[in-house]
């Protein structure tokens, strides 16, 4: 049988961001091109933040999901930041995804910044939608999040950092 490249993307679709495991590869857009040759398949990773200490871990992850597809006998993973990855990459599902796990999707405009921290300064709250929040740390639990809290419904929440 003969690999294609929907049954790769396929097999993608399994594979979950380790610091985010309620979406996937494809749902954050991470996946930049997808080839397949013969029993040989290319996959090239867009990662969401230069320096993410998860990057290993997904490319691994990737070799090994579609290293399991009928007909690949071969798998390269690379990366690339050209094109880079933005938050537009990110699947109207995957918005969704993020929102529920109570993460604040990055925001495809423009943020306008706090100068001394460097950080967007509002956010869209994932529980109530009020833009009434403030930043409260750069540093969250990975580096490409920060802390928000929201001033409406009083909930602490991250939001990815500005790209």
């Amino acid at each position: 049988m003969s690999a294609t490249v929907a049954d790769v993307v396929d097999a993608l679709a399994g594979v979950k961001d380790p610091e985010i495991p309620v979406v996937s590869v494809l749902d954050m857009g991470m996946i930049g091109d997808v080839a397949v040759e013969g029993e040989h398949a290319r996959v090239v990773v867009l990662p969401t933040f230069t320096g993410c200490p998860a990057i290993d871990v997904i490319r691994s992850d990737v070799a090994e999901a579609v290293a399991r597809v009928d007909g690949i006998a071969s798998v390269s993973v690379e990366l690339s930041y050209e094109p880079p990855w933005t938050p537009d990459r990110i699947s109207p599902e995957g918005r969704a995804k993020l929102r529920d796990f109570g993460l604040a999707p990055p925001s495809s405009a423009r943020p306008v910044m706090i100068a001394d921290i460097g950080l967007p300064s509002e956010a869209t709250c994932p529980f109530c939608g009020s833009t009434d929040t403030r930043p409260d740390s750069m540093f969250g639990p990975t580096p490409c999040r920060a802390l928000y809290y929201c001033n409406s419904c009083r909930n602490p929440f991250e939001q990815f950092k500005p790209v």
